[in-house]
């Protein structure tokens, strides 16, 4: 057993997190600004952004076998090695190899599968490290670190790039040093890991029996959708509420990004960091640990307050294309922050439509479900919303993005979200 010095939750788990979401930042926001400012076009950067995501929908089907796999401390060492070596890459390809847009893309596939490995064995090592009881009473810790290092990565880091693009009067160069920065943090999150994971300990019957309830429910969920009556129709619903988020994922750094005289906002990079990275970032969180509480405290009461915050959150941004205010950071913040924080609470509307198709009895399956589906929702229209903007122009895709937010509202009455909400599986 280690003593209380040796598992000091307080540090460990802050230091964990960190580590797990830097890349994931890089691979999620950071590469869709990277891609625009180096040329390859809303449409191309788009699809490459898009296709960033497919290890993440497809991580799940290999979480059996890495749970079984075991050896979770050596292996969170190993991912986060090889990922701080993909972000090496990345700078000596901006710096020296002239920013080749499709070895970029490369390294940053490559790492987004490392991350996505990484995410599991943080998730199982964090299982073993800590009992139910005690990953409630830190759960809170998680999400600060978790959404402080996002701040930082995708806020502040990208502010840093503005400035420094100013400096040295060349992107490449500011984007070179900027991956230095974010692999030079990364770094020392690796080497505090190495100082403080220690050996899971826990290795109870009650740990293993869980786990094997956990990998029968995820190797039977698949033939589980097939079968089960409705399930289709609900995923059919719930493609319809993340399709107007989907398109705006990427198109709304596009619409910043953009120049005035070609319909954008023409905000510099550091704008968009502030404004996307560090307000919208905030709201979002914080809409997202709103809609949980409410969740938890009303159930499916709370549905169709979720389902019209969803469809809220493009309506903010069609206006800012109908009524946008040029050099006027404050409208941008506060239409960000709205927009963001609509997203969040929103989103939480994805969990009774997960908790319908996993059942009462697969509880456990709930997180096994709900990233994948959701990425997989997001993926096609993600990857269709650069070459929309560039045919249809910001102001008419926002109108139909936020005209087909109304529409879910029209479907869930019609197909019976009654059942949906009053399902209890037996």
């Amino acid at each position: 057993m280690h003593n209380k010095k040796q598992h000091n939750p307080w540090l460990w788990i802050p230091m964990l997190s960190a580590a797990e979401e830097i890349p994931f930042v890089v691979v999620t926001y950071v590469a869709l600004l990277m891609f625009v400012q180096f040329g390859v076009g809303f449409g191309m950067a788009s699809l490459y952004v898009s296709l960033l995501a497919v290890p993440w929908i497809l991580k799940s089907f290999v979480r059996s076998k890495v749970r079984s796999a075991g050896y979770f401390k050596f292996r969170i060492h190993v991912a986060q090695g090889l990922i701080f070596l993909m972000m090496m890459l990345i700078e000596i390809t901006i710096n020296h190899w002239h920013c080749n847009t499709l070895l970029l893309f490369a390294i940053l596939f490559i790492m987004s599968g490392l991350c996505a490995w990484h995410e599991l064995l943080s998730k199982m090592y964090y299982e073993r490290m800590l009992y139910p009881r005690e990953q409630i009473l830190f759960h809170t810790t998680k999400v600060l670190a978790t959404q402080t290092t996002m701040v930082l990565t995708y806020g502040v880091l990208i502010i840093i790039v503005g400035f420094l693009e100013v400096f040295f009067r060349s992107i490449s160069k500011a984007w070179a040093m900027e991956s230095y920065l974010v692999a030079g943090g990364f770094f020392f999150f690796v080497m505090s890991n190495l100082a403080l994971l220690k050996n899971p300990r826990i290795c109870n019957s009650y740990r293993y029996e869980s786990m094997a309830r956990t990998v029968k429910a995820e190797i039977h969920i698949i033939e589980r959708i097939r079968r089960k009556a409705g399930s289709k129709r609900v995923i059919f619903v719930l493609f319809f509420l993340l399709l107007p988020q989907a398109l705006m994922f990427n198109s709304r750094v596009f619409y910043l990004l953009t120049p005035v005289d070609a319909g954008g906002l023409g905000c510099t990079i550091h704008e968009v960091g502030f404004a996307q990275g560090t307000i919208g970032v905030l709201a979002f969180s914080f809409g997202i640990v709103i809609g949980r509480r409410l969740v938890r405290t009303f159930g499916h009461r709370i549905f169709w307050l979720m389902a019209v915050s969803i469809v809220l959150s493009p309506l903010c941004y069609m206006t800012m294309t109908l009524h946008p205010h040029y050099d006027d950071m404050l409208a941008l913040c506060i239409m960000t922050l709205l927009a963001q924080f609509f997203f969040g609470l929103g989103l939480n509307i994805c969990y009774f439509f997960v908790r319908f198709i996993s059942g009462e009895r697969y509880r456990n399956t709930i997180n096994y479900l709900y990233v994948p589906l959701v990425a997989a929702a997001l993926f096609v229209p993600m990857m269709a919303s650069g070459w929309m903007c560039q045919w249809l122009g910001f102001r008419t895709f926002f109108i139909i993005d936020a005209a087909s937010a109304l529409l879910p509202l029209v479907l869930l009455p019609a197909l019976g979200i009654k059942q949906l909400l009053t399902y209890e599986d037996r």
